[in-house]
């Protein structure tokens, strides 16, 4: 996969301490990317980077919100998203990425691309299950909603079965199984 250019950070001309980047992500980036489960995004990535003489620490901080489809009534809604992710990265004699959370560069290194990473943090941000805000608090009107309720079984007609009267002779052995327990 072909790197975004503006998210290549070039840390050599860059002096020891800290230093700020920052990243507006929309859906163009998603596009990028292949990732289409998005309808639409609005992220705020804030990238420090402090810069040591023999390492790098980068402390990401994301914040925003994706549009996503519920998983129950398929209602589009902005599901916020808050994250962080810190990362070390390291001279050595090549480039190795197995950690998720160190980074191994060649000693020739002048950039580092932080595409990867800020997509990850943003996908693993979203929660598996999304649920519209109206379905828990009960003020989504959704003809979806209304159609699950409809048909999902109703518990009064178990209570009612349970308090019928049943033939005498089973309650002896009813209480056998309940003996057991």
């Amino acid at each position: 996969m072909k790197s975004l250019k503006e998210f290549n950070i070039q840390f050599v001309g860059l002096k020891l301490g800290k230093h700020q980047f920052e990243y507006e992500i929309t859906n163009k980036f998603f596009e990028h990317f292949e990732f289409q489960e998005y309808n639409s995004a609005e992220v705020k990535v804030q990238i420090e980077l402090n810069k040591k003489t023999t390492l790098m620490e980068l402390h990401f901080v994301i914040q925003g919100f994706v549009n996503v489809n519920c998983d129950l009534t398929n209602e589009p809604y902005d599901q916020p998203i808050a994250n962080t992710f810190d990362l070390v990265v390291k001279f050595g004699e090549e480039y190795n990425d197995e950690e998720p959370d160190l980074l191994f560069i060649p000693h020739g290194e002048y950039q580092i691309n932080v595409q990867q990473y800020i997509y990850e943090l943003i996908i693993l941000s979203v929660p598996a299950k999304r649920i519209h805000p109206g379905v828990k608090d009960g003020t989504l009107d959704s003809e979806i909603l209304k159609k699950l309720e409809q048909l999902s079984p109703k518990q009064d007609k178990e209570i009612k079965e349970d308090t019928e009267e049943t033939d005498p002779r089973w309650n002896t052995l009813k209480k056998l199984l309940t003996d057991k327990k």
